[in-house]
């Protein structure tokens, strides 16, 4: 496995590139660009620039639309419904989180919920909106079928993440940005492309037997939830799964549970859908509907402080706050460059000559 690093200007360039073939208008293609390359900054490289060719191959299967006229379908002071008319979740929902954050400018929350989308990229991307702020920010959303309930070996939810943010005053914000599986399905991408085993705990097999093969869901099997198993907290990763995708879909008309269409491009949507393509859940809370801003933020970096100087099992080790390490990875790739695999490479180069666009 060989690495190649690239600016994170050269890979801005080439992913507007990308979504300016597919159509979007250029606003469009400079924000899914830059939602895109906020998950490859942060070392999320699941859901960076890698995931370019499963939109122009759902985009050339026509389940995404290039030019969506996103708009507010339901709404009172404090909520609303969003339908985003088939439109790349990347643009969707920045949409509906700014909706979210002028409520709670005028009114301390603002919660929004979103139908007819799809794949948004990094949770994290749109609650740090609500930060940027000084709002506390939450997202999440529902996701294609991968994951099996506790007990089942039916895939019925998907790695449905979720994300709370908290702006912090001296300290980088607390990110709370998970999936509610056991291991996001782009884990599993990253370790088939590295030809790597994967941990116990993250997937089983067609038979509900636990396994480390990467592949395992093109043969049958399934993701389990946060937890892996019932002895290990798996009925709570359920939960807030099922937490997610209530929110997301069954409060805003998008499909649900087994319904939600697909990621990948080779998948047909089910025929008989409850709902409107994939759905969001976004919030934003202004810090001084509960007590001046300055005096959380004071709070919190506290907090942060203790946390970190807490006594830890192994010397060499210390307590990590969430959104710490993703935060130092920004920071350093912001200088160094963003590394991409080969295989990573040879996939964008084969879609830059299939779009007719320079390559990396």
């Amino acid at each position: 496995m060989t690495f190649y690093t690239f600016t994170e200007t050269k890979l801005r360039q080439f992913t507007e590139n990308v979504f300016l073939k597919m159509g979007c208008p250029l606003t469009d293609a400079q924000l899914a660009a830059d939602v895109l390359l906020k998950s490859d900054l942060r070392g999320i490289d699941s859901h960076g620039v890698a995931r370019l060719s499963g939109y122009v191959r759902l985009w050339e299967k026509q389940r995404i639309n290039a030019n969506p006229v996103i708009k507010i379908v339901h709404e009172t002071a404090t909520t609303a419904t969003v339908d985003g008319d088939g439109g790349l979740g990347l643009v969707v929902a920045p949409f509906a989180m700014k909706v979210a954050i002028e409520k709670a400018r005028i009114y301390g929350s603002g919660w929004v919920a979103v139908k007819n989308s799809n794949h948004f990229g990094i949770a994290g991307y749109h609650s740090l909106m609500a930060v940027e702020q000084e709002m506390i920010g939450i997202s999440m959303t529902n996701a294609s079928p991968l994951v099996a309930p506790t007990y089942a070996n039916e895939r019925l939810l998907g790695t449905n993440p979720m994300c709370y943010a908290f702006p912090a005053g001296k300290y980088p914000p607390v990110i709370v940005d998970m999936a509610t599986a056991a291991a996001a399905n782009g884990k599993l991408e990253i370790a088939q492309r590295a030809n790597q085993p994967i941990p116990e705990g993250w997937v089983q097999d067609a038979s509900g037997n636990t396994s480390t093969n990467p592949h395992q869901l093109k043969e049958g099997g399934s993701l389990l939830p946060l937890g892996s198993d019932k002895d290990h907290g798996s009925h709570k990763g359920y939960g807030l799964s099922a937490t997610v995708d209530i929110l997301s879909a069954v409060l805003s008309g998008a499909n649900y549970g087994p319904w939600v269409p697909p990621f990948v491009a080779f998948l047909e949507p089910p025929t008989d859908p409850v709902g409107e393509g994939i759905g969001h859940f976004l919030g934003a809370m202004s810090i001084d509907g509960f007590r001046p801003a300055q005096d959380f933020k004071d709070h919190l970096d506290n907090w942060i402080e203790r946390f970190k100087s807490a006594k830890t099992v192994d010397p060499d080790k210390k307590v990590i706050i969430p959104g710490e390490p993703e935060f130092a990875y920004e920071q350093e790739r912001r200088i160094n460059g963003i590394p991409l695999i080969d295989v990573v490479v040879h996939d964008l180069n084969q879609l830059a000559k299939k779009l007719e666009i320079e390559g990396l």
